[in-house]
């Protein structure tokens, strides 16, 4: 392992990217107390849209893992030790320097995930509004008083930051999802080691140089790049480290689970989604036509909150397939760098390989396709956005969650019928309900086993909301005012004023 002065890459790829104000934030080496990190083992990283080589960062060994966990404990102690006020104003200028760099970030970010370049700006937005919300947050950290079940006694408790904390991030959304877990683990008073995804790393690397610039102290925040199974495994059992918030496939969260019960580590889990979106009778078809395209396509499908399982009322069901699967046509597949393109790439194979495997599966078992259902004329990483019809129970694409521009539709007779078959799954991330009837929407908001329901609406999150979800898609939860209590203790204190004051009994 080398340290290496240069900050951004000095390979002329870097800088002959489309849509680079500057390239300097496109760094191919790793973070740790606050120095540029290489090693001989390298990691290369494609445009999924194009194939071509991004860049590489490097692999890293255990031993620069714990040296990044070192750095953050010596930083952490100090950081914890400033007022609030100064956490926040720290924070806010980390902001400002995100949003400076805006474009740049964007293109970083479609270079390596493949979004389209508008999708990657919105994102920027998005993940900086954490970063503004939690450095609100850092001066909020509160405490309570309880009256006293002891004579003489005063009884208080306290928040006070766990320490260091590991951040493993997923390819999906590689800038929020880092900013939405460091700032509130920053602003709580930790230390963080980010692991980003090996796919899309650029983004967290770019966001590692920002905060240095913008001020945070060395070995504050770090990030290490390299083989997931290594650097997560040394994070789980690493005592030094006192928490851990993953955000991925459920599968992997629950091995995570198991390697940091080791440790006791305090776990935050953002895993699987297989979002049902529902259509009543009684909710206009173009409405539901539009706001289905929304819940379902954006990032290709490769989020954990698209639809997974549409399910549309028997009365308006083919009326609704009709307009949705023209809709779903007209949907321009490309690079994301190119005007108009709202559909990009998937990351990689295996998620060209799941779309087409669920699509040929529903096939076989009965299902419509209506449109779709192959790799794209574009060829590589591109899959055609794909709506399939009658869905059943039996199907793959029930029973897991697809990450890919395929649309799985049936149809639905009663309300019982519906929630029956929206909580028919291991998941419970998010729902979608659509319906003009206020009863029928507070039912079917309490009914539905989903720790996030958006009612006549596919915009669900941002700062304020308290982002998680129940059963296997989850534990604790991300923003709001409750998003720093995944990074804190609880600390009781029973203090003895000296009183001598007797018990009065009436």
């Amino acid at each position: 392992m080398t340290e290496n002065k240069p900050l951004a890459s000095t390979d002329t790829r870097a800088h002959q990217q489309p849509g680079f104000e500057n390239a300097d934030l496109l760094i191919e080496r790793a973070y740790i107390d606050g120095r540029w990190i290489d090693a001989d083992d390298k990691i290369k990283v494609s445009d999924p849209a194009t194939g071509r080589l991004v860049g590489e960062v490097p692999s890293l060994n255990t031993g620069a893992v714990r040296r990044a966990v070192g750095a953050a404990a010596i930083a952490q102690k100090n950081w914890a030790a400033l007022l609030p006020q100064d956490r926040q104003q720290a924070l806010m200028r980390w902001h400002e320097q995100i949003l400076r760099h805006k474009e740049d970030l964007a293109t970083i970010m479609t270079l390596e995930q493949g979004k389209p370049l508008g999708d990657a700006r919105a994102e920027i937005d998005y993940g900086a509004s954490f970063i503004e919300w939690f450095a609100a947050e850092a001066v909020r950290t509160n405490g309570e008083t309880m009256p006293s079940h002891i004579p003489g006694r005063e009884l208080l408790t306290v928040r006070e930051p766990l320490g260091v904390v590991g951040l493993v991030t997923p390819w999906n959304f590689p800038n929020a999802m880092l900013t939405r877990k460091a700032g509130a683990a920053l602003a709580a008073g930790c230390a963080v080691i980010a692991h980003p995804s090996s796919e899309t790393p650029f983004s967290a690397l770019a966001l590692a140089e920002l905060a240095s610039r913008s001020g945070l102290p060395s070995g504050l925040f770090n990030v290490v790049t390299g083989s997931g199974q290594k650097i997560v495994a040394e994070l789980c059992v690493n005592k030094t480290v006192r928490g851990i918030s993953f955000t991925g496939s459920t599968e992997v969260g629950s091995a995570i689970l198991k390697q940091s019960a080791e440790t006791v580590q305090k776990c935050c889990m953002e895993l699987g989604g297989h979002a049902p979106f529902v259509g009543f009778g009684d909710a206009p078809v173009d409405t539901l036509v539009e706001a289905a395209l929304k819940a379902k396509f954006e990032t290709s499908g490769q989020d954990c909150l698209a639809a997974n399982r549409i399910l549309i009322h028997e009365s308006i069901y083919e009326a609704f397939l009709a307009r949705f699967t023209e809709a779903t046509k007209s949907l321009v597949v490309g690079n994301g760098f190119e005007a108009g393109v709202q559909i990009g790439p998937l990351q990689n194979d295996k998620q060209v390989a799941k779309s087409k495997e669920h699509s040929d599966d529903a096939a076989e078992h009965g299902a419509r396709l209506l449109c779709g259902g192959q790799q794209h004329n574009l060829g590589g990483l591109f899959f055609e956005p794909t709506v399939i019809a009658d869905v059943t129970t039996d199907m793959k694409i029930w029973r897991e969650e697809t990450f890919g521009p395929v649309a799985a539709v049936c149809s639905f007779s009663s309300e019982e019928e519906v929630v029956a078959a929206a909580n028919d799954t291991d998941y419970g991330l998010a729902a979608y309900v659509y319906s003009n009837d206020l009863g029928t929407t507070l039912r079917m908001s309490r009914a539905l086993e989903y720790g996030m329901v958006a009612v006549n609406s596919v915009k669900l999150t941002g700062p304020p909301i308290p982002f998680g979800g129940v059963k296997q898609s989850g534990l604790g939860r991300e923003g709001s005012v409750h998003g720093t209590d995944e990074f804190t203790e609880l600390k009781y204190i029973c203090l003895n004023t000296g009183s001598d004051a007797s018990r009065k009994v009436i």
